[in-house]
């Protein structure tokens, strides 16, 4: 059974870190035309698309996208929901217990897809500026991550004409990860 909880992680993983990074973008007003905004716009369209439909039309002219971001609560609630049924099937759960933990299974698994997203978006961008600075993504990704790093860098200098902040990003990150696991 730890095959079904690894495969049942890995897709809502993939859908709910889509969906966040959707709405992270969209806040950012990053254009959707480059990579990963079409990739993105494939996973989540599907849900996205008719959540927008039902939101009252005032929310679409905050700076949040509510349509990902609901999309985002929805895919969580649903992994819980699978997960508990799977886990029920186990015997892990008795009787109405596992209902007390859904929104808690929910909850741990929207911010640990965010963690890791913010996690994977760190990565990405600092081997990009080692091995090719220049590239197209890589403004994509500074548009991203620097709301994230900016905070950080004005605590922590540069250290020998280093730039620790990303370093520093990812290990709170990481205690992010521990903390809720």
């Amino acid at each position: 059974m730890t095959v079904l909880f690894f495969l049942l992680d890995t897709v809502f993983f993939a859908l709910v870190a889509a969906a966040l990074l959707r709405a992270w973008m969209n806040t950012q007003r990053v254009r959707m035309t480059q990579q990963p905004g079409p990739f993105v716009m494939a996973l989540t369209n599907w849900l996205v698309m008719p959540l927008r439909r039902v939101l009252p039309r005032r929310w679409a002219q905050h700076n949040l996208d509510f349509g990902s971001l609901l999309a985002a609560l929805v895919l969580v609630a649903l992994y819980a929901l699978c997960y508990a049924l799977v886990a029920q099937g186990l015997g892990a759960f008795g009787g109405a217990t596992w209902l007390v933990w859904l929104p808690l299974l929910a909850g741990k698994m929207l911010l640990r897809c965010g963690f890791q997203l913010i996690m994977l978006l760190a990565f990405v961008y600092a081997i990009l500026s080692w091995v090719q600075p220049q590239a197209s993504v890589q403004y994509l990704l500074a548009r991203l991550i620097d709301p994230l790093v900016a905070p950080i860098r004005r605590v922590l200098p540069t250290i020998g004409g280093v730039d620790l902040s990303l370093l520093v990003l990812i290990v709170l990150m990481q205690i992010g990860l521990i903390w809720i696991g």
